[in-house]
């Protein structure tokens, strides 16, 4: 049974994969798939449908999963297409999360009054939007009179944030439902139906009452009144979802429906229909939504979707790929694997090391292979090197440390290498779960990145150097938790994760100083100086300097086998430091991936290492192992 074990898991994990990253279409008489395939273009890209609903529930919730009010769980493309259609049923979902005590204060609510204790409805947070908007109106006055006075805004607090936070996500709720139709308009396409009849009678009637002559009243209200409808929805739509005109010679002039409206109104009715079809499309596949008729609504979707192949094939091959992406879930499904992993090979130490560590690390193999397969995807999604933002980089980071784990395990074979790549590929991933959490990860570059050379070669080396440093890190974690806590650290496994640190720092060491090198000269060709003593370039700085203090440390013998762990414990600060520390500061040309939400967890993850420095060095701590 033993020798049948590692395959036998690694059977099992092949089908869970197999099972979960080909999920069904949803059950439902609506083309839904169909639907969330369909192009928009927002935030500088074209994307899917599907990624607007569930980047946007991350966004406002946390996570993608809505619930109705009966109680059924709905796809991500049902709740956009009932906050599109059908606001009266969307504001009954509880999909705005509220942690802040005051901001529930504020609105009169306690902990139990929302879905899972903290998510709440439209319908229940409207009755005090008013005093909302007016605690944000205070926080914007407050730092407009310091500008004014020549100071620095002061930095907002806990409430703050959330108060400013929660209205953000109001308002775009607010503006999603204003995208493709009117969200006060019963029947959105008779409404342009009318219009369109009404078109030439009522700029007729406008040019008469213009020059004082007799017109049509009614027909010069109608127009005007359309107008200041078209108007509302060009200023407040969020979706650009309809294509530029036949002949717009930039192919990513996309329009809101407002403004192609307000454009088609001007061609007269009978160029109205022409320049507005997408428009009245969505109008259809809306009023087919909101009355619940399947039929009327996949014949619009089947009928719209030829119409972008011929100008859009190749970025719709893209988004419909994304669609499919978005519903595998590589990295969930990692994250899975990465945890069944990390505890065989934990039971390794205790009981049958060489199935189990075999198995664990056959499981390691797998889940790193599918994140290389969710990176590799997202790289010819965005048309770019692996590293392009925080997320990605802490894709890549936990890639890149997973990789090194497996090349130790291949050689000692002794389970740490397995732990250490659970623990790192679940935590990375993680973090990237949280880095998801702010928009779209495969997001626009800002222009000074925008150079897929430098992305390839500085930012790959520079994040290579953080993997690596960070490895070295939770190798020592591993060394100190064994021997203070069990007895399982004997002299040859003492021996073998000295050789991987030491190892491991070096290669850390070689890439950190390089990428290093590589950013100044991007620097220089960027803003014209090599070297500007700026929070980001200084982290990087120290990380190459502590991995090399680190080095000679141990050449010069300074310290010994626990010595060089504590140094190493170290350098998991600095890392988090340069990674994620020097974005908080708000300062620098390097400021590109701004986290406030994660100071806690930055000085959480700072104490716990600090504790373990404490544990592997301070003279009355009892090792159980005597080996350390």
């Amino acid at each position: 049974m033993k020798k049948l074990l590692p395959l036998s898991i690694l059977l099992l994990g092949v089908v869970y994969l197999a099972l979960v990253l080909f999920p069904p279409a949803p059950k439902s008489d609506f083309n839904l798939d169909g639907f969330s395939r369909l192009p928009v273009l927002l935030n500088g890209r074209l994307k899917p449908m599907d990624t607007v609903a569930r980047t946007t529930l991350l966004m406002l919730q946390g996570r993608q999963r809505v619930t109705n009010p009966d109680g059924r769980a709905l796809e991500p493309t049902e709740w956009l297409l009932d906050t599109l259609y059908r606001p009266k049923l969307s504001d009954t979902y509880q999909v705005f999360e509220i942690t802040h005590p005051d901001v529930l204060a504020l609105f009169g609510f306690v902990a139990e009054d929302g879905a899972g204790k903290k998510r709440f409805a439209f319908n229940q947070l409207q009755p005090r939007l008013d005093e909302l908007d007016k605690q944000a109106r205070l926080i914007a006055q407050a730092e407009e009179q310091a500008r004014q006075d020549g100071r620095e805004p002061p930095d907002r607090n806990a409430f703050q944030r959330a108060v400013m936070e929660l209205r953000s996500h109001v308002i775009l709720y607010d503006r999603l439902s204003a995208s493709l139709v009117h969200p006060a308009s019963a029947d959105f396409l008779g409404d342009l139906q009318k219009f369109q009849t009404g078109l030439d009678a009522g700029r007729a009637a406008l040019r008469a009452r213009e020059a004082g002559q007799p017109h049509d009243e009614a027909a010069a209200k109608a127009t005007l009144d359309a107008a200041e409808r078209f108007g509302f929805m060009a200023e407040n739509g969020y979706l650009r979802a309809i294509p530029p005109a036949a002949g717009d010679p930039d192919s990513d002039n996309w329009r809101n429906a407002g403004t192609a409206l307000i454009e088609g109104s001007g061609a007269g009715a009978d160029g109205f229909a022409d320049r507005t079809y997408a428009v009245q499309l969505y109008a259809a596949l809306g009023r087919a939504w909101a009355t619940q008729t399947p039929a009327v609504f996949n014949e619009g979707v089947q009928r719209y979707r030829p119409t972008l192949a011929g100008r859009f094939g190749d970025r719709l091959a893209k988004t419909d790929a994304e669609t499919r992406f978005n519903a595998a879930l590589p990295f969930y499904h990692g994250m899975v694997l990465y945890v069944g992993a990390f505890l065989l090979a934990v039971c390794s130490w205790l009981v049958w090391p060489d199935a189990l560590g075999r198995a664990a690390y056959r499981l390691v193999g797998l889940a790193w292979a599918l994140t290389t397969g969710g990176i590799l995807m997202r790289m010819w999604l965005e048309g770019r090197p692996p590293v392009t933002n925080l997320y990605s980089s802490a894709l890549f980071i936990g890639w890149g440390a997973v990789a090194l784990c497996l090349v130790l395990e291949k050689f000692f074979r002794n389970g740490v290498g397995s732990v250490a790549g659970g623990l790192v590929g679940f935590a990375t991933l993680i973090i990237a779960h949280y880095l998801s959490l702010g928009g779209d990860t495969l997001e626009m570059m800002q222009a000074v990145l925008d150079s897929n050379f430098w992305l390839a070669t500085h930012v790959v080396a520079v994040t290579t150097g953080y993997a690596a440093t960070f490895l070295a890190g939770f190798l020592a974690l591993i060394y100190v938790f064994r021997g203070v806590f069990t007895r399982t650290l004997d002299q040859a496994t003492g021996d073998a994760l000295a050789k991987m640190v030491y190892g491991i720092v070096c290669f850390a060491t070689i890439f950190s100083f390089v990428g290093t090198v590589l950013g100044g000269i991007w620097a220089d060709q960027s803003w014209g100086r090599f070297w500007g003593w700026d929070p980001k370039e200084n982290g990087a700085l120290i990380i190459v300097l502590w991995n090399a203090l680190i080095l000679h440390a141990r050449w010069g013998g300074l310290v010994k086998r626990r010595g060089l762990m504590a140094l190493a414990l170290f350098g998991n600060i600095v890392t988090a430091w340069s990674w994620f520390g020097v974005n908080m500061l708000g300062v620098g040309l390097h400021s590109y991936g701004f986290m406030d939400s994660a100071l806690f967890w930055l000085i959480a993850f700072v104490v716990s290492q600090l504790a373990l420095i404490a544990l592997a060095t301070a003279p009355g701590v009892k090792w159980r192992s005597t080996a350390a």
